[in-house]
């Protein structure tokens, strides 16, 4: 009878109860620490935005026009599940001739919902209980849960603003164990703005080699370099075998909400991969194929000249952190600056919670993104120069009054 009467009334802890449901990983796993910020700031039209990793530039014209007429002709029916063969075929010839990496659209190229499934399908193929996944932070923060849910154990590997964040090969291999199987690199970095040299991979592929590691290189920023052009590790000897190449069009074809990635790899590692994209989301949207179709092989000048304006940006962006007193090393890829705010004696959450509610400015704090992080704060300069100023305007005057308050 009780239990009947709890039932009617909804009185059995109606809040908590179906959490038993629940898988701990999922259970236990926090909230990416960057939605707090988001949340924080949303719907405040006083809020300059630092915070959003996406470019403020609206996709071009004759790719959404491509897509708006691909549905008027009808083409809405599901695609192969590797993605169009016309679009693999671009993408590899994208591929071979920016970045000298050379792969077989048939077997050895996978479109995805983005860059992010791609790196999911590629540590659910890879992982097996207990394999250690090593990971340079501060990084994407997605990588550790994914991990986590493919049953691995993220291993952080620090780096420091004095090598530039740069994956050096004695952080590397101090981190090694017989468990270790991938090293996720990404490179320009997501939050530092580093990249990676031929010459400063070059040691970390032969330990890859040497420890039979593979390699998932997410390069969703490749384009995104200022002064010196990227360099693939797949592009390294050795390693194309043992490389997952993940990159996309979100941030050079300005292109977020289109959800269009891609996997390379060898035909063993795609195959795998293959397998869960066709049982979980079958492909792509055809619309979103036919579009990223079009900004391959006609967006060339529109990406280049988003390019050049982050490039301008960035340039504003750090004279303007060192003009007001905050150490900043000089990124030189994607679209971040990585300040150091240690000489406020905030801790970054601090730093960024207070800079929001008394400053009016959104920003990412360090930590989030794992291993040195703590201490510096992720601001994104893919928002307009006057947003730019008025941010960097107002970080200034928010100094000066902890300094005051000292």
């Amino acid at each position: 009878m009780m239990k009947q009467e709890q039932l009617q009334t909804g009185s059995v802890n109606d809040s908590t109860s179906m959490t038993r449901y629940l898988n701990p990983l999922v259970r236990d796993m926090p909230p990416s620490g960057i939605r707090k910020y988001f949340d924080l700031a949303s719907g405040n039209k006083e809020i300059v935005s630092l915070g959003v990793g996406e470019p403020d530039f609206v996709t071009p014209w004759h790719v959404r026009e491509a897509a708006v007429a691909s549905l008027e002709r009808g083409r809405t029916t599901y695609t192969p599940n590797a993605g169009l063969p016309e679009l693999r075929e671009a993408i590899a010839e994208y591929l071979y001739t920016q970045f000298d990496v050379k792969y077989e659209p048939r077997n050895e190229i996978l479109v995805t919902i983005g860059g992010s499934e791609a790196i999911d399908l590629a540590l659910r193929s890879f992982i097996c209980p207990g394999d250690e996944v090593l990971v340079p932070e501060p990084c994407y923060i997605p990588y550790a849960p994914i991990t986590s849910i493919s049953g691995g154990v993220a291993v952080g590997i620090e780096t420091f603003a004095k090598d530039n964040f740069r994956l050096t090969p004695e952080a590397l291999r101090a981190k090694l164990t017989p468990r270790s199987k991938v090293l996720i690199l990404c490179y320009p970095s997501n939050p530092t703005g580093g990249i990676m040299s031929y010459d400063d991979l070059l040691p970390i592929a032969k330990i890859a080699v040497e420890h039979d590691l593979l390699v998932i290189s997410d390069e969703i920023y490749a384009e995104l370099t200022y002064g010196t052009k990227h360099v693939s590790i797949a592009s390294l000897p050795g390693m194309k075998e043992r490389t997952i190449l993940v990159s996309g069009f979100s941030k050079a074809f300005a292109m977020t909400g289109w959800r269009m990635g891609y996997a390379c790899g060898h035909p063993d590692l795609i195959s795998a991969m293959l397998k869960i994209h066709q049982y979980t989301v079958m492909c792509a949207p055809v619309m979103g194929q036919v579009a990223a179709h079009e900004a391959l092989t006609k967006g060339m000048d529109e990406k280049d000249r988003m390019v050049e304006s982050y490039n301008q940006r960035r340039r504003l962006v750090v004279k303007g952190f060192r003009d007001i007193g905050l150490e900043c090393h000089e990124p030189q890829g994607a679209f971040y600056v990585f300040p150091s705010i240690k000489q406020t004696g905030l801790s970054s959450d601090e730093f960024c919670e207070r800079l929001l509610r008394e400053g009016k400015v959104a920003t990412v704090a360090g930590h989030v993104f794992g291993l040195g992080g703590e201490g510096y704060i992720r601001c994104s300069y893919a928002a307009s120069v006057a947003q730019l100023q008025e941010a960097i305007h107002r970080i200034d005057l928010f100094l000066r009054k902890l300094e005051t308050q000292g």
